[in-house]
């Protein structure tokens, strides 16, 4: 995998985490466990090297702490971070 460009047929990044912000395409952000619209047939993104590809995506690296062996254990090591990350509200 290498520092640039994701492995190929994955897109685990482009469904298991949230997108809080607002973005091109999805006004709204994205809830975690949602594919976002500009993820293609072929598992890759159609904003990769376009200027409207959200920060958080720009900024994320690939590495196999977190896309793991295979796209399902990227999607259970993403979704895992994802919820990590969350604040948490006491009741």
């Amino acid at each position: 995998m290498s520092e640039a460009r994701c492995r190929p047929g994955c897109g685990a990044c482009c469904i298991a985490p949230a997108i809080v912000q607002s973005f091109f395409g999805m006004p709204d952000g994205k809830p975690a466990g949602v594919a976002c619209i500009h993820l293609n047939a072929s598992l890759g993104c159609d904003l990769f090297d376009d200027p409207r590809r959200p920060r958080c995506c720009v900024q994320f690296k690939p590495h196999p702490e977190v896309c793991g062996d295979g796209r399902e254990q990227a999607m259970v090591l993403l979704m895992q971070l994802d919820a990590d990350s969350q604040p948490e509200y006491e009741s």
